[in-house]
């Protein structure tokens, strides 16, 4: 297996410092970008791993430009953590609504930086290869990463794919947001339950113009439930 690339867009010296040795230590590969515009060419020449991305930098914000890498379908799939100093609750949930996969404040420690990282990075590199799954007309295909709908195409950020394939394997039980954070997320990962809940409704936007959306059921005070009936 060849060694993951971590690109750092940062534009505070010592941060992208700090984290660069962390990584390094690692064994990690790391490319660093201080805006986004360097970042952008930096992914179209070699696409990295995972995106280490700071909320605010010159010129185009760490938002605006999460939101455009998850819009295309070539860079879609990065996984992303924000690495910013605005640790309001609403501002965590504005970061995972505008396509990252995970949220770190500043300031942080290395040892909990790398933990998510690699959690994230096992997370991408662990589904197995098994059959198709179906369910009303709607297909996962775990070996090609790919989600069809009445036969149409679904596009589905990497958390939501793994989200949907655990409820499409896991039907007509009642899982809490705890239990869905262990087994899609992994134990001994620093996310938040109201993250569940932001991917669950990235999720039911994707399968809304199909009309699948409502498989997707939420059971109050329980959790959620993938259910045909």
């Amino acid at each position: 297996m060849s060694t993951p690339t971590v690109l750092i867009v940062e534009d505070e010296s010592a941060v992208r410092e700090m984290v660069r040795f962390a990584l390094q230590q690692q064994d990690l590969n790391v490319q660093e970008a201080v805006e986004t515009i360097a970042a952008e060419q930096m992914i179209a020449q070699n696409p990295p791993d995972l995106i280490l991305l700071d909320w605010m930098l010159p010129g185009k914000s760490g938002i605006e430009f999460a939101r455009q890498l998850k819009c295309k379908p070539e860079t879609a799939d990065i996984p992303i953590i924000m690495l910013t100093a605005r640790g309001e609750e609403n501002d965590k949930v504005q970061g995972l609504e505008s396509g990252a996969d995970d949220y770190i404040t500043k300031p942080f420690s290395t040892r909990e930086l790398i933990a998510r990282i690699r959690a994230i990075l096992r997370r991408t590199t662990v589904m197995d290869d098994t059959e198709k799954i179906q369910a009303k007309g709607l297909s996962l295909d775990p070996a090609s990463h790919r989600v069809l709908a009445n036969k149409n195409p679904v596009d589905l950020g990497p958390t939501e794919f793994r989200l949907l394939h655990f409820f499409m394997t896991h039907t007509e039980r009642v899982y809490s947001r705890t239990q869905l954070l262990d087994q899609v997320w992994g134990t001994n990962v620093y996310v938040e339950e109201r993250t569940v809940d932001v991917h669950i409704r990235r999720l039911r936007k994707a399968l809304e113009p199909s009309g699948h959306e409502g498989l997707l059921q939420t059971v109050r005070g329980a959790g959620y439930r993938f259910s045909e009936g």
